[in-house]
């Protein structure tokens, strides 16, 4: 079974600034030693969390997806973040995948974050997408999907690593741990949590805790406070190895999620 090599990229995001901000992700992949198999970026990474995407907002054709598009393809590896996509008359919060085969997927933030308003000006997805690399299957969810078991339950188990992009505040970081290792601990499964770090245009401060968990809830690897990447080996025999030894998964609860 292939090993998968995981980076977290946690900056400090420029307000509203797609240029800039494309610019410090360019910087921390130009600085890797060894790259990666996938690449993972924080929520609304070329913006900041803005409720105003009538002038944030890009096409799938735009400055953020076409960067992550080339960005993979030049350097042979699978990247993906939230990007605020205007589609259809509409706006959404919409995670991006580009993979080194120029292919993109994409999934669209299911809970929005009414304490901020999300719900009001973006329009919430309804579906799972499940992306396939080297072996691996990853389902990605967007910050507030965090705090929904139901909407991340692995029946059967479908996925291997869950991904979870964020600008969560430093003030509820006790929140994103705890729930991070919930996740994994609950569906048997790597989890990936990438968080933003520094200020917003709204004086949020964000600590980042961007981590790595497994499948047993123990962090790997985390990276508190400023800039920085976390890059970590998973392997796959392991944790099947677990889930065959403690199939907690065989009696988990039949349902469906109405959406």
């Amino acid at each position: 079974m292939l090993d998968i090599t995981a980076t977290v990229i946690q900056a400090s995001l420029v307000w509203e600034n797609p240029g800039a901000n494309i610019e410090i992700f360019s910087s921390f992949i130009t600085q890797m030693k060894e790259k990666p198999d996938i690449v993972i970026l924080p929520e609304m990474f070329s913006t900041g969390f803005s409720m105003k995407p009538e002038s944030v907002a890009e096409t799938m054709e735009g400055h953020a997806v076409t960067w992550l598009r080339k960005t993979a393809i030049r350097e042979g590896f699978h990247i993906g973040g939230s990007i605020a996509i205007r589609e259809g008359g509409r706006f959404y919060n919409r995670f991006v995948w580009a993979t080194p085969e120029n292919t993109i997927i994409t999934y669209d933030k299911r809970h929005l974050f009414r304490m901020a308003d999300e719900h009001m000006v973006y329009t919430a997805g309804s579906s799972h997408v499940t992306i396939e690399a080297r072996g691996w299957k990853i389902r990605p969810f967007i910050c507030y999907d965090l705090r929904f078991p139901v909407w991340c339950r692995n029946v059967n188990p479908r996925y291997d690593i869950a991904v979870f992009v964020a600008n969560w505040p430093e003030k509820r970081t006790s929140h994103w741990n705890t729930l991070l290792a919930a996740r994994a601990i609950e569906n048997q499964c790597y989890v990936i949590g990438c968080n933003r770090t520094g200020f917003d245009g709204n004086g949020i401060t964000y600590s980042g805790d961007s981590s790595i968990v497994d499948f047993r809830g123990r962090v790997l690897a985390r990276q508190s406070g400023g800039e920085g990447m976390l890059t970590v080996r998973l392997s796959k025999e392991e944790m099947e190895t677990y889930r065959e030894n403690f199939p907690v998964w065989m009696d988990g609860d039949k349902f469906s999620c109405e959406v």
